[in-house]
């Protein structure tokens, strides 16, 4: 334990991406406190390595754009639904983050000055400098985007060195490892492949916009405790995107 306490983590800044669902736990809908608790806990455990974290969350376990635009909604106004639901999550997460002691700053691409910051990239850098957590909420302002191209965005412009995709599965796999019992895990898989084989990684556009811009994803557990850790430490089981 000491030895992963004092070693260096392998990478300085880094953007985690979950998904609103994420944070339903074991409900059908909403923030399952519990489940907000222990996501924190473990962006704690990585911010205590000194590692820079910032964040981007989805909102589907409130509204999902897509979803009410199937119903018949107008899809713009869907989205922007869906992009205040991603507010919401982001607020809880603040708030169980700084029950444990951590400054963090929910930063909105849609202003709401009562509520969180208005997006500023030289404010955020600096935040992040400062050791405090950011959580960018409202997509990147616009509809038509999901939340995992405004987390590439992101992580481009505050210059973090890896995205890590919190998902249900430790890594990529060739088809869906919960229908199928031979589905293959990749160590390593290109930018090129995910979007030939439609893997499921993150949508078209935020693959598109890493890969011109090389910037590796890595896709793991977030119910493995330790996990996002461990892979700072260079452990762990994961899917690295790249290439």
């Amino acid at each position: 334990m000491n030895d992963e306490t004092h070693s260096k983590p392998k990478y300085k800044r880094v953007l985690l991406k979950i998904s609103g669902e994420a944070l339903m736990g074991d409900q059908g809908y909403g923030l399952h406190p519990p489940t907000v608790a222990r996501i924190a806990q473990e962006v704690k455990s990585v911010h205590d390595l000194g590692v820079e974290i910032c964040m981007v969350i989805g909102g589907g376990n409130i509204f999902r754009g897509l979803a009410g635009s199937a119903q018949g909604m107008e899809r713009t106004t869907a989205d922007y639904m869906g992009m205040l639901a991603t507010v919401m999550n982001a607020l809880g997460m603040q708030a169980q983050l700084e029950a444990l002691g951590l400054h963090t700053r929910v930063i909105s691409a849609i202003p709401m000055d009562e509520v969180c910051e208005p997006y500023i990239r030289r404010r955020a850098v600096r935040h992040l400098e400062k050791q405090r957590i950011c959580i960018f909420a409202a997509g990147t302002g616009n509809p038509y985007f999901t939340t995992d191209t405004a987390a590439t965005l992101r992580a481009n412009e505050m210059n973090c060195e890896a995205i890590f995709k919190g998902t249900k599965v430790d890594g990529v796999y060739d088809k869906d490892p919960m229908k199928f019992d031979d589905a293959t895990r990749y160590d390593t898989v290109s930018y090129d492949v995910v979007l030939q084989k439609n893997l499921g990684v993150m949508d078209a556009s935020a693959i598109a916009l890493a890969r011109d811009n090389n910037k590796p994803i890595i896709v793991f557990s977030l119910d493995e405790p330790g996990g996002f850790r461990g892979i700072l430490a260079g452990q762990g089981t994961y899917t690295l995107v790249q290439g």
